[in-house]
């Protein structure tokens, strides 16, 4: 291995190590509690080799968002693989989409409430977030109805997913009326 592959190895492993790093802190602690100051604490490096990889908290909030998106499009599309019928796939659809944003709060805030310098809905959005929006469509766009616009059906759906989870996360909705919640929503808006 050449100097100039063990130096983008090392660099890499760093900022796999940072943004590894944010997320567990923002998960105990919340967002406020990541600084750049206390993840060089963490990691043991300086600012400036923090800085070196994100110009800062914004940027690793995006880096957590992406990470999160690939991992949420994975928790959906296994959670409708096995599953036979459109609106089957729906449910299972919701549920796993809720509760991803239960188990990672803190990711689920860097996706869809913080500020991480990522462009949605637009030609130059990041891939993980067109992915995770395309694993939402995949199950979504069968059920959408006879001259209703997959892609905006899905952003309808998931808008109710979104509001669901965050008002439940809030204390608003009271979470032992989940699984009916899902029900009435796939059984209003999944019409196939």
């Amino acid at each position: 291995m050449s100097v100039q592959e063990r130096k983008r190895r090392e660099r890499a492993e760093r900022e796999r190590l940072i943004v590894a790093t944010a997320r567990e802190l923002a998960e105990q602690q919340g967002w406020d509690a990541v600084t750049t100051r206390r993840l060089a604490e963490r990691i043991e490096y300086s600012q400036p080799v923090l800085y070196s990889h994100f110009r800062g908290k914004r940027e690793i909030i995006g880096a957590v968002a992406l990470e999160g998106a690939t991992e949420m499009a994975a928790a959906v599309r296994a959670a409708t693989a096995a599953v036979a019928g459109p609106r089957e796939r729906v449910a299972a659809l919701a549920r796993a989409y809720l509760d991803f944003a239960e188990r990672n709060p803190a990711v689920y805030d860097a996706l869809f409430q913080l500020d991480g310098g990522l462009a949605y809905a637009r030609e130059d959005t990041p891939e993980p977030l067109k992915d995770a929006f395309a694993a939402l469509l995949e199950s979504l766009g069968e059920v959408a109805g006879d001259g209703v616009d997959p892609g905006l059906f899905t952003e309808l759906f998931w808008a109710s997913l979104h509001g669901i989870a965050t008002l439940t996360r809030a204390g608003r909705l009271p979470p032992e009326y989940a699984e009916q919640r899902v029900r009435l929503l796939v059984n209003r808006l999944a019409v196939a």
